[in-house]
């Protein structure tokens, strides 16, 4: 056994067999189904049967199911920056996350396009519960993080997933992909956790942790949806943390996040690779500061990188001048864009629940104040 069977994806040799488990699961069906809908089912299966290989399930399977995604529920994806990355070489992409399913797979789908590495992806195990869902996360080489561990156990279960991350960048040559932080940005304010780059560092030995960060390549990717498919099923939480309540998801609110974040409006989607952060990082590990401060620096950079990629919407704009009362963006979008969005609004929230309203505006407004904040650095340096 390894010691990384708890978490890791399948392994080429376990594919085949994995697959055969769920072929004839009615979700693997109805995903199948949406994405050749002039196919006849046994086509798929046969192919299916025959697929031996992580990446061929991925290239022949889910990259067609997502391209089927963004023809149905979007305007489009469009994408900057990938021509700073080289083929046959591994980075740790670290991006915002709004999406559970969507912000990997679609980065995974630019790489294939561009002939660049894919990623193994980091997922919560609290989304994979469902067993069809978790075979098929395995297959869509997703590694698992524990949720919801304490003291000795979460250290543990984080040390084991750094030492699989650095297993996958310098011995395999695999690309990663984590979040900038431990689950979904609610509230529209994309920051990176510190936390997520020291569990990084946990596995590298000696007395400079941050040195991993030297011999990796670390890329800070934008994410942008003009719409975001799951706002509204954001909003119970934030306002639970705006009135300083513990909030307790319902049992299935994951599994709808899911779908609704697949199938739900998006408009259009935007990837920006933020380049490479080489010189940057050799810069803060020659500080001489502590470790803890080095993790802090980083992040701020991380920040700063992923904010100024961000592809600024008509939404963003909307929401910033109807949260603050102005018109300082109106000449970024249209009336009919206006209207589009206050109708979109108006369908989804009680507008006049002054604090639901506030947080949904917000949720779109902060990629604006965070450019506005990026824009300020960039001028300092």
């Amino acid at each position: 056994m390894s010691k990384f069977d708890s978490i890791r994806p399948y392994y080429d040799a376990e594919v085949n067999a994995a697959i055969r488990q769920i072929i004839d699961d009615p979700m693997l069906e109805a995903i199948m189904n949406f994405t050749f809908p002039n196919e006849n089912p046994a086509h798929w299966k046969g192919l299916m049967r025959h697929t031996h290989s992580l990446r061929d399930f991925q290239i022949n399977f889910i990259y067609p199911a997502l391209m089927k995604v963004l023809e149905k529920s979007s305007d489009g994806l469009s994408t900057g920056g990938f021509e700073a990355l080289e083929p046959n070489t591994a980075y740790l992409f670290i991006s915002n996350h709004r999406d559970i399913i969507l912000d990997t797979s679609l980065l995974n789908a630019c790489l294939y396009e561009k002939g660049l590495v894919m990623t193994t992806s980091a997922i919560g195990d609290n989304l994979i519960k469902k067993p069809f869902l978790h075979i098929l996360s395995r297959l869509n080489r997703n590694f698992a993080i524990r949720r919801g561990l304490t003291g000795r156990a979460l250290f543990e279960s984080s040390l084991l997933v750094s030492e699989y991350i650095h297993k996958s960048l310098l011995r395999e040559n695999r690309s990663v992909w984590t979040a900038q932080r431990e689950g979904r940005t609610k509230d529209g304010n994309d920051i990176t956790q510190k936390g997520v780059l020291k569990m990084l560092t946990l596995a590298e030995e000696g007395q400079n942790p941050f040195g991993f960060f030297e011999k990796i390549r670390v890329v800070p990717v934008s994410i942008s949806y003009e719409y975001d498919p799951t706002d509204i099923l954001k909003m119970p939480e934030l306002l639970a943390k705006s009135r300083d309540e513990k909030y307790v998801k319902s049992e299935n609110e994951d599994f709808v996040n899911l779908l609704r974040g697949i199938m739900g409006t998006k408009k259009r989607i935007h990837i920006q690779v933020n380049g490479v952060l080489d010189e940057e990082i050799k810069e803060i590990s020659q500080m001489d500061i502590p470790q803890s401060d080095k993790l802090t620096q980083l992040a701020s950079l991380i920040d700063l990188k992923i904010w100024n990629g961000f592809k600024l919407w008509p939404s963003n704009y909307i929401s910033y001048d109807l949260l603050h009362g102005k018109e300082e963006f109106a000449s970024c979008y249209t009336k009919e864009e206006k209207e589009a969005f206050q109708k979109r609004l108006n369908e989804k929230v009680d507008t006049k629940n002054s604090e639901l309203l506030k947080n949904f505006l917000s949720m779109y407004a902060y990629p604006i104040e965070n450019s506005k904040k990026a824009s300020a650095e960039m001028k300092k340096a």
